[in-house]
Order: C-alpha cells, then sequence, then structure tokens
C-alpha cells in the first residue's frame, strides 16, 4: 500500500500522567462534526469492532475477561453481542434470561451475583468499560423475532427494560435487528429503536441487517438510527446471488460508497464481512477458508471507500466453541480461546494505527488520484486522502499508475506500509506527476 508521508521530524519522550477514579469511566462515543466519523471528548474514535456474539451465554466471567483482555490488548476497542439469541437463553452458569420465554419477563434479582443472567452482563459490561472497550448490544436477534412473532407491545417493554438499565453505562452502543432484513418485522425494529432512543438518547444506535444488505435501505431517515451498519457477508463473487444493483459479490466498498451518497450525512461501516476461518458462503463445509488476507482487503476497502472503521470476525471466536460443545456451526474447528489470537485479528491494530496517524477528521474518499486502471474485483484499487496525506491500497501487490499532481506541495515522499505488521519503507521524494507508477515490493496480499 502506498502513502505519501509528511516531512515532519520524529521527538521522542518520556510521559506521566495520573487519573483518579473519578475519569475512571469511559467518554461515551458521539458522532464527528462532518457526520461522517465517530469521535469521544471532541477526538477521533475509529470503531475497531469484534464479533463476540455469544459472549454473554457461552463463557463464564473469568473467561469473559481473559477474552475482553486479549482483544484490548491487540487493540480493539467495541465487541458486538447477542443479549438474546433465543427467548431459551441460558449463560455458563446455567441461568435463563426470561421467565417462560417472554421477553416482557426479565429474570432479574436483586443485586450482582454468579447466579443471575442480567448481573452477568452487567459484569462482563463493566469489566469491558475497565479495559477501553464498548459494548455494541443486539437487543433481540432478528430471527428470534421474526420466529416468535414478537409484538410491538412486547418489543416496546423489552426495550424499555433494556434500555433503563444500561442507559448509565458509558460504554454502551445499542445494535438493532440482528442479520435481518428490516422489511422482516418493520414496525417491530422501528419500536425498539425508537424506544431506546427516546429512553437513552445518549447512545449510538445502529441497525445490523442481514447479508450483501445496508441498514440504510430501510433506516436512514429515521431519527433513532445514528449510523449505518453493513453486512457484506461471507459470500464468494460467484456465490453472490443478490439482484439489481446490489449485484457487488466481495466488493465491501461499493456499500460504503453507496452510503456516502445518501443524505443526511450518516457514519457507515461494515459489520460483518467474512470471518476468518469460515467457509465461503458459510454452509458447504468443503469449500476454503476465509483468510487473514482476506479480512485485511475487506477492512482497508472499506474504510478507504469512507467507512468509520471495521469490524473484524473469526467463526471460532463469534461462537465462543469450545471443547465441551456438543457440536459448532459453519465448520468451525477451533476453540475460541486459541483463534483470538489468529493471523487477521493481530493485523486489525495496523488498520486502526494508519487511520489515526494522519488527521482524521478530514478524510475522504480519493479514487480521482488512482490515473489508471482502478481495477476489478481484487484488482481494485482504493484510495483516501486528507489535506496534506493520501493513503492507496493494493490487495494483489499490483503496480499503480497514481496522479500525484492533485496532492499539495512540490514534491511528494511516498512510502510502503505493510498490512500485516505496520512497517515502513521508504521509497523517496518525488516530483509531482500526472502518472506515476509505483510497484509494490513483493506480494502484499
Amino acid at each position: 500500500m502506498l502513502k505519501k508521508i509528511g516531512l515532519a521530524g520524529v521527538i521522542c519522550c518520556l510521559l506521566f500522567s495520573f487519573k483518579s477514579d473519578k475519569d475512571a469511566s469511559l467518554p461515551v462515543i458521539k458522532i464527528s462534526e462532518n457526520h461522517r466519523f465517530f469521535s469521544v471528548d471532541d477526538q477521533p474514535f475509529f470503531w475497531l469492532g469484534d464479533t463476540g456474539w455469544l459472549l454473554f451465554t457461552k463463557l463464564k466471567r473469568e473467561e469473559a475477561e481473559k477474552y475482553l483482555d486479549t482483544r484490548s490488548k491487540q487493540g480493539f476497542n467495541v465487541i458486538q453481542c447477542m443479549v438474546l439469541h433465543g427467548t431459551g437463553d441460558a449463560d455458563a452458569y446455567g441461568e435463563t434470561a426470561l421467565i417462560n420465554k417472554d421477553v416482557t419477563k426479565p429474570n432479574v434479582s436483586a443485586g450482582l451475583s454468579l447466579n443471575n443472567y442480567w448481573d452477568n452482563i452487567d459484569w462482563v459490561i463493566s469489566k469491558a468499560e475497565e479495559k477501553g472497550l464498548y459494548i455494541a448490544l443486539v437487543p433481540i436477534w432478528g430471527s428470534v423475532v421474526k420466529g416468535t412473532h414478537i409484538t410491538q407491545q412486547q418489543a416496546k417493554a423489552y426495550a424499555t427494560f433494556l434500555a433503563n438499565r444500561y442507559k448509565s453505562h458509558p460504554n454502551i452502543i445499542w445494535m438493532n435487528g440482528g442479520d435481518i432484513a428490516g422489511t422482516d418485522s418493520m414496525k417491530v425494529w422501528n419500536m425498539i429503536g425508537n424506544t431506546i432512543h427516546q429512553i437513552d438518547p445518549n447512545h449510538l444506535i445502529t441497525y445490523h441487517p442481514r447479508g450483501r444488505t445496508e441498514s440504510s435501505t430501510w433506516f436512514h431517515n429515521q431519527d433513532w438510527l445514528s449510523f449505518n451498519s453493513i453486512q457484506s457477508g461471507h459470500r464468494t463473487y460467484a456465490q453472490d446471488t443478490s439482484k439489481g444493483d446490489l449485484h457487488y459479490g466481495e466488493d465491501n466498498w461499493r456499500y460504503v460508497e453507496a452510503d456516502y451518497k445518501k443524505v443526511p450525512a450518516k457514519p457507515t461501516l461494515d459489520a460483518e464481512p467474512s470471518y476468518e476461518r469460515i467457509p465461503y458462503g458459510l454452509h458447504d463445509l468443503t469449500l476454503p477458508r476465509w483468510t487473514d488476507a482476506d479480512v485485511r482487503r475487506y477492512g482497508y476497502w472499506s474504510v478507504f471507500s469512507g467507512a468509520s472503521g471495521y469490524t473484524y470476525g473469526n467463526n471460532d471466536v463469534m461462537q465462543m466453541h469450545m471443547p465441551t460443545d456438543k457440536g459448532s456451526a459453519y465448520g468451525s474447528k477451533g476453540y475460541w480461546y486459541n483463534s483470538i489470537n489468529d493471523p487477521g485479528a493481530q493485523q486489525m491494530i495496523y488498520l486502526k494505527k494508519l487511520m489515526l496517524s494522519r488527521p482524521y477528521f478530514e478524510r475522504v474518499p480519493a479514487q480521482e488520484l488512482i490515473a489508471d486502471r482502478q481495477g476489478e474485483r481484487y484488482n481494485r484499487l482504493l484510495a483516501t486522502r486528507g489535506k496534506n496525506y493520501a493513503f492507496i491500497y493494493t490487495y494483489t501487490g499490483r503496480s499503480m499508475d497514481i496522479n500525484t499532481s492533485l496532492l499539495p506541495g512540490e514534491k511528494i515522499k511516498a512510502s510502503w506500509y505493510n498490512p500485516r505488521n505496520g512497517n515502513i519503507t521508504v521509497i523517496g521524494a518525488f516530483a509531482k506527476s500526472k502518472s506515476a507508477k509505483f510497484n509494490p515490493p513483493g506480494r502484499t496480499r
């Protein structure tokens, strides 16, 4: 990946800071002034998420802390979790979430306990806050709402309970929906969104759509929707059966590009691309599995197209697969406590570091910098820039023809950035040109 680097010097110094207990809580995430990104205390917040979908139901407290600690140290800052994957959910201690599977009757207790579903969620959220992590809560998975015919009245009662219980936690983000089209139970999704927004207006809300769709299709103009989410999905180009203009295949950048044009402007991100270790298309276990190279590609493609962050996923981790399970979904063969250290997970930090290494809020998509051959499918080049910097990403390591005359200054300084390890290799300083050719050093995938 080619990037233009400024010529400022580097100063190393030793700094000490002190933090009182009063400052222990995380700041609430806000939308940036330009409505394209997130911010905390007016500083850039790059969403680097992980799909820990079954965290609340599968892991005991000491296991949950290990997971949260690992992800925090790896640079992740958002964990996406289901509050209810089913109305019969129980936690790792065997405690059920609901009385008689009724969403209007949460099985609550008087205080923090190892023997209560909701107290354990409270504990995990507080532990995540200690580790600098935000929790994106999915109130109830989409198939449950559709399959059990949740009514608007039931949805309102349940959303009221959730919003009142968690509105005081600073590290909450709401993720309505759950792998389902907005047109399935539309009135229920709007009821949940509106109810949470009315009770808890300080926390952001989005909608997690089904594969190969984006929340903006149904909810972009809803007041409760703070930002858009995409599920670019797990299928290959050949497997994509989407109809009409949404036949995007693996081109997740196209969803971001579409959202970026919508009015009013709202942040958008790929909240579920292909997972590391999951089979192409999910269901045929004989097919190859997505790798670290693939999850990197989805990340850089979407972010360079204007996304406000990116969510990584791992097949073994998202379901918290462990030896005591009677089976697994999507052919999971590894265990979560090993797979949390897979290559893709460890490489995500370099995307986050790169995006925060330059003035962030001014960043825009910049395909105009590619002078020739933007490329199709895996050969696609994606470009983004600020006022005094530019990044161009190649997945295949193909040569690049860049219109450097569009960049400021008399000369440019160019470098290669390795998305696998964050290493920077200086290329040199060049006079500007309408078509400057750059050849990556070896295979970059």
